[in-house]
């Protein structure tokens, strides 16, 4: 009997797939984890006796944990985009785990799904591997089912995933010189997830606070920063209000194709700080540059198969 045909024999869950709201496989990520239950335990101890019971609490749902990069369809990024308007868009779907033949072995079903953060990775213009953005979903709840055994289809797009590099970005600042912008740390747009507990309900239902939009720090050449600096000594030391700065970080592929872009809005400097002096390293010296943000915009430019 061929090893295949055993829906019980331990394997590697060496393809897995991402669905939502009932529809076929959204795309492909890297990795996931989380999305495990558990339950609190409460002891209970009744006046002078010593004797304590236990029982199980409300279950609680953990995050769900996404790799993603440039794989995934076009329904998955307009819910990142909507996550950045601040729009709680909930979704059911499924993770979906197949062994190396693509026979589904496991399932887990998940309903009100919300994107909690997503992770925006570091960019080096020396770094050429590829670039992944963790997107964290909150959920009500997970249900685990055996896999059907039914065939997937093989992945179709993987290709994709190789489009984006960490070395190809582009960041803008309106009025400012940022050609030379050599490096843009990791940074995570965020909200809160509030729970409510209702009635006999055993879960809890969970609604969003306002989105955390994060300060961007990058890396320029010091050749490049007096501009910063100056707009720094106005804002910070003297008290001037130069005024609200406006810019983008845009990605693209190695044929200059522009894969998502990120506007920022109502920025300004909160610092500006040199590189350490040292007479015996040979790299070009940067300064550090912090901005706050008041808002993002998200927007996802599809490239054909």
């Amino acid at each position: 009997m061929p090893a295949t045909s055993n829906p019980n024999r331990s394997y590697a869950a060496a393809h897995f797939a991402l669905e939502l709201d009932g529809k076929d496989t959204v795309g492909l990520f890297r990795s996931i984890e989380g999305g495990g239950v558990r339950a609190d335990v409460m002891t209970y101890q009744q006046g002078p006796n010593y004797d304590r019971w236990r029982q199980l609490g409300k279950p609680k749902f953990e995050d769900l944990k996404l790799q993603v990069g440039m794989a995934m369809s076009q329904p998955f990024y307009d819910w990142i985009a909507k996550f950045f308007d601040g729009k709680a868009d909930r979704k059911t779907g499924s993770i979906v785990a197949a062994d190396f033949y693509y026979n589904e072995r496991a399932r887990r079903d998940f309903s009100e799904a919300m994107i909690k953060e997503l992770t925006f990775p570091k960019l080096d213009g020396s770094d050429k591997n590829p670039a992944y953005m963790t997107v964290a979903l909150s959920v009500e709840d997970i249900v685990f089912k055996k896999g059907s055994g039914a065939k997937l289809a093989p992945p179709v797009g993987f290709d994709k995933q190789k489009l984006w590099t960490a070395a190809n970005f582009h960041f803008k600042v309106d009025g400012f010189e940022c050609k030379r912008v050599s490096k843009i740390d990791s940074f995570t747009v965020k909200q809160n997830i509030i729970e409510h507990n209702v009635g006999g309900r055993r879960s809890s239902i969970k609604t969003p606070s306002p989105i955390e939009f994060p300060n961007l720090t990058f890396y320029l050449p010091e050749a490049d920063a007096q501009p910063f600096m100056d707009h720094a000594m106005k804002r910070i030391s003297n008290g001037e209000v130069p005024g609200r700065l406006h810019g983008s970080l845009e990605t693209f592929d190695h044929s200059l194709r522009t894969l998502c872009t990120l506007e920022f809005f109502g920025a300004d400097v909160v610092s500006v700080t040199p590189d350490r002096s040292d007479s015996t390293t040979e790299e070009i010296k940067l300064v550090k540059v912090e901005i706050y943000t008041e808002s993002m915009k998200f927007t996802y430019n599809q490239i054909p198969d």
